[in-house]
């Protein structure tokens, strides 16, 4: 379930086919028909349930929703089609098609969630900066809320909450930051 006011439509999950996208090769996207994006989608199971988020890939919204991701066998490029109608905020084109491809600019995009009693590990596809990590001690906001699962379209959030970040840790290699929550 994700919340409508990250995305409002999705409109297909797909495994990322192609070791030229490098960290992110075998890792679940998210096609946005409600806003024209892709999102990675770090993801893990605890006894049986599945639980994760989102995060939008650092490419510019394109100008109609997105559907029907392919990856291409040959070049590894990412290839999915577009249209505007109901349901969507991109209504700048009719339609479109459309390639994503990997550039050799790190993305620094979260691919693994690990839930923990006091906290959160987000590992990342590329290493964070220690600099920056303590240039932003204090900007982590952590906020949780339930839905409603009904027959509407969409929920409201219930029982929303802003929980202290106790601490944020950066692994050796970069490449895991933890954050601790003693109130999760």
């Amino acid at each position: 379930w994700v919340d409508k006011r990250f995305d409002r439509s999705p409109s297909e999950l797909l495994w990322v086919d192609s070791p030229q996208w490098g960290p992110l090769n075998g890792k679940l996207l998210n096609l946005s028909y409600g806003h024209g994006r892709i999102e990675i989608v770090p993801h893990e199971f605890i006894n049986g349930q599945a639980q994760g988020g989102l995060c939008r890939l650092p490419i510019p919204d394109l100008p109609t929703g997105t559907m029907r991701g392919r990856f291409h066998s040959d070049n590894g490029h990412l290839y999915l089609c577009g249209m505007s109608a109901w349901g969507s905020n991109q209504m700048y084109r009719p339609g479109g098609f459309y390639r994503i491809r990997k550039t050799e600019t790190p993305s620094h995009l979260p691919t693994e969630l690990k839930a923990r009693k006091d906290g959160i590990d987000i590992i990342f596809s590329n290493p964070i900066d220690a600099a920056s990590l303590q240039a932003s001690q204090n900007a982590f906001t952590v906020r949780t809320w339930a839905l409603k699962r009904t027959k509407n379209y969409g929920s409201p959030h219930y029982d929303e909450k802003t929980l202290e970040v106790a601490a944020a840790k950066l692994s050796p290699d970069g490449f895991t930051l933890s954050l601790k929550i003693p109130a999760i």
